[in-house]
């Protein structure tokens, strides 16, 4: 450690782990605004925030497969947290989440732009837990987006309006990955839609693979265009987070029983 500097706390490596989970790996330079804006929070200059970025692009295994080293000398701490958010993401992006806003002197909602009058008619527990989804679906949509560089991993499209940040495993099949973008694609509305009905999917080897029926309306144009022109092509691959194999089974399982109960 050079004369003058300081150790980086815990909180401060949370905070800079949460930003390295919301922009490309091409940004994390000290110029970005919001490397800028992380480090004003945190008492650090934008020079060593994005050294820090460095040292989690280090561990993460997406980068290294990439043939990205990020940079070296990465702490004990860095490790440490690192691993935490790896074995428990959604908590521990959570409690980042509050952290940042504890930060910015506000409060998640607000950081989220949920218009909490919009639920108060609701009874008091409905109404927390209708906070609670939306502030998840928004958050899932940030990292989600931010993985695959704001484009549709099908087919490219990079209008953000159009684009779903849709759950590998359903909320219900996996209450504990909600957050997690490891469980997550960045879909135009039409191929969510497909997605979410089990009529695509995502082998583990990241490759697209569709319904059999869709092969009986070939003569359709816009059938072989969105679909069939697609099946058997790989995604395009995500900056940092790769989708899990776990979660892929489980929507692969569920897409085989789809496939074999579809009768014409």
């Amino acid at each position: 450690m050079k004369k003058g500097e300081t150790l980086w706390t815990k909180e401060q490596c949370i905070l800079t782990l949460n930003l390295y989970s919301k922009i490309p790996f091409g940004q994390m330079h000290r110029t970005n605004p919001e490397v800028k804006e992380l480090a004003e929070l945190i008492g650090r200059v934008p020079s060593a925030v994005a050294r820090k970025l460095g040292n989690f692009a280090s561990l993460d295994p997406k980068l290294q497969e990439r043939g990205i080293k990020g940079l070296p000398n990465t702490s004990k701490l860095d490790k440490e947290v690192w691993k935490e958010f790896m074995q428990d993401w959604d908590n521990q992006y959570m409690e980042s989440e509050y952290v940042l806003a504890k930060k910015k002197n506000t409060t998640i909602e607000k950081l989220y732009k949920v218009d909490l009058d919009k639920y108060k008619q609701r009874e008091g527990r409905d109404s927390v837990k209708m906070v609670k989804v939306r502030l998840d679906q928004e958050i899932f949509r940030g990292v989600v987006l931010s993985n695959f560089n704001n484009q549709c991993c099908f087919t490219g499209i990079t209008l953000v309006d159009l684009i779903v940040a849709s759950h590998i495993a359903t909320w219900r099949d996996d209450s504990k990955n909600r957050l997690n973008p490891k469980n997550g694609l960045a879909l135009n509305a039409l191929h969510d839609k497909a997605f979410d009905k089990y009529l695509i999917t995502v082998t583990e080897d990241l490759k697209i693979k569709i319904a059999s029926k869709f092969y009986n309306y070939k003569d359709i144009q816009s059938i072989k265009q969105n679909f069939i022109d697609y099946d058997g092509k790989d995604i395009i691959a995500p900056q940092k987070f790769d989708p899990d194999a776990a979660f892929l089974r489980i929507h692969n399982d569920k897409f085989a029983k789809k496939s074999s109960l579809i009768s014409d």
